[in-house]
């Protein structure tokens, strides 16, 4: 062996409370000791003491990407799930409504609306919408039987299992957002501290009590299940991150900044009646790629997107006829609340090449959400896109009914609205339509429209990836060739 090979060291450590870790491992990047020696110190020594003087007072926010933590979140609704995964660095996995009947997982109720008559219409919604998916569930599993046998090559419960992932990606668009979920994350504590920040600086209470449970969780020794599986000594577990959970608090920017904003716009918005839907006449394709526009321009209407339901496109044309005082002071009102430690909102992250408006369902949005390496603007849940209509529910002979039932529901949650706008978001349900931004570099353009227009796909996404690849090839018809991306005519439903 040479002696450089000899000297070199490459060594795993066990697993550590993540605020001890990343402690061990910013001391050791600040010391001329041995890993092992650092965390002899760190054994012997305060952690509280660190993360108070380092994190806190001196905003060194990198030391906490040194410590991660697994942390899952049970019974909780659709909407919230989809709040929990909006931080751009985070890693986790979502209860899949492609391999799980959801029409017994329950349903969330805002505690506002508890034992009242709102209650019994917001369950009346909610009611209708699980019977009308017990009842397509079969004709659409029998229908895709039929057109689809099983190879003599593929085995019963392969092939069962994949019948049922097709059969739940038609009957899921009756799923309400307040349908319950799981939601397993693996995160740093810096992310966490965002998170948790976040969720104590949002409007939803149901949010707002996910943020009080993670504080705890955080701050309580975790489940002991896999050490006691492997039969280890039973002694206590430490806290996770018992420091940030007592340090985090809501904030002011965050709870404000879109407020700020529609304030400031809302009365031009209405005397322009761009959020009517008939203003929309040749703006509402389902993808649309952005030409290169000034940055103050993209800046003004992308917060201007946030607060509305109109096309990128449209609100663009009309921002860039706006004089630059006008423009800059939608900035202003997105940054007056902000304090000298805030991150400007994501609104602000501005300047990719390939901007793309999308309006698709929600559904099939929830997969296009996963992606992390593009900035992606959402704009609020509603019913006034309409919603989508699965080609799969003519071919089984029961579209009729799924229509009847969205259009039912549509006019049952505007009702609830006037009654309880909470309420009416969550009972919104999947096959409605949800606008979103989508920023990137051309990597991020080939990545997504290769990986979402692949067979193993849902036909939603799969639709919007080669759209996507089309819109390409018209701007950039270079870099649009380049892309690999399959055409949704192009079937292989038993592959998973």
């Amino acid at each position: 062996m040479s002696d450089e090979r000899r000297n070199r060291k490459v060594i795993a450590l066990a697993p550590m409370p993540p605020e001890k870790s990343a402690y061990a491992l910013a001391r050791y990047s600040r010391s001329p000791d041995s890993i092992e020696e650092s965390l002899k110190w760190v054994y012997a020594h305060s952690s509280e003491k660190f993360w108070e003087q380092f994190y806190f007072a001196y905003g060194h926010g990198s030391i906490a990407d040194l410590g991660h933590v697994t942390i899952c979140f049970e019974n909780i609704s659709e909407l919230a799930a989809i709040r929990l995964e909006d931080e751009p660095l985070w890693d986790g996995q979502a209860k899949s409504s492609r391999y799980q009947n959801f029409a017994a997982s329950g349903c969330y109720v805002p505690s506002e609306i508890a034992n009242s008559e709102v209650e019994g219409e917001y369950r009346g919604i909610l009611g209708s919408l699980y019977n009308i998916y017990r009842v397509l569930k079969d004709p659409v599993r029998l229908h895709l039987m039929k057109r689809y046998p099983r190879p003599d090559s593929m085995k019963s419960a392969d092939y069962d299992r994949t019948i049922d992932a097709r059969t739940y990606d038609v009957v899921r668009y009756l799923l309400p957002l307040a349908a319950m979920t799981n939601v397993g994350q693996v995160v740093s504590i810096r992310t966490l501290e965002k998170q948790m920040t976040r969720l104590l600086s949002a409007q939803l209470p149901e949010l707002l009590g996910i943020g009080e449970d993670l504080k705890d969780a955080c701050a309580k020794a975790p489940s002991s299940v896999w050490a006691d599986l492997q039969e280890e000594p039973s002694k206590p577990l430490e806290p996770m991150a018992p420091t940030l959970a007592r340090y985090a608090a809501p904030n002011e920017y965050q709870r404000s900044v879109y407020r700020d904003v529609l304030r400031h716009v809302k009365g031009v918005l209405k005397q322009s009646r761009f959020d009517d839907p008939q203003s929309w006449k040749g703006y509402d394709q389902s993808v649309d790629l952005l030409e290169p526009h000034a940055p103050l321009d993209e800046l003004a209407t992308t917060l201007v997107y946030r607060v509305s339901q109109a096309p990128y496109r449209l609100l663009l044309e009309w921002v860039k006829g706006w004089p630059e005082s006008d423009k800059q002071a939608v900035v202003d009102a997105a940054i007056k609340s902000r304090g000298p430690y805030d991150d400007l909102a994501k609104e602000f992250r501005s300047g990719y090449a390939f901007i793309f408006d999308v309006l698709m369902d929600i559904g099939g949005w929830r997969d296009m959400h996963r992606h992390r390496r593009c900035q992606q603007i959402q704009q609020n849940f509603t019913t006034i896109h309409g919603y989508e209509v699965p080609p799969i529910l003519a071919e089984a002979g029961v579209e009729k009914e799924y229509r009847q039932a969205m259009d039912a529901v549509q006019q049952d949650i505007e009702r609830l609205r006037a009654n309880n706008q909470e309420a009416a978001l969550y009972a919104i349900p999947f096959g409605f339509r949800v606008r979103c931004l989508f920023k990137m570099d051309f990597a991020e353009v080939e990545y997504i429209t290769k990986l979402r227009s692949g067979v193993k796909g849902h036909w939603s996404y799969r639709t919007v990836a080669w759209e996507m690849k089309q819109q390409m090839l018209k701007r950039h018809p270079y870099l649009g060739n380049i892309i690999q991306a399959t055409s949704p005519d192009v079937e292989d439903s038993l592959t998973r």
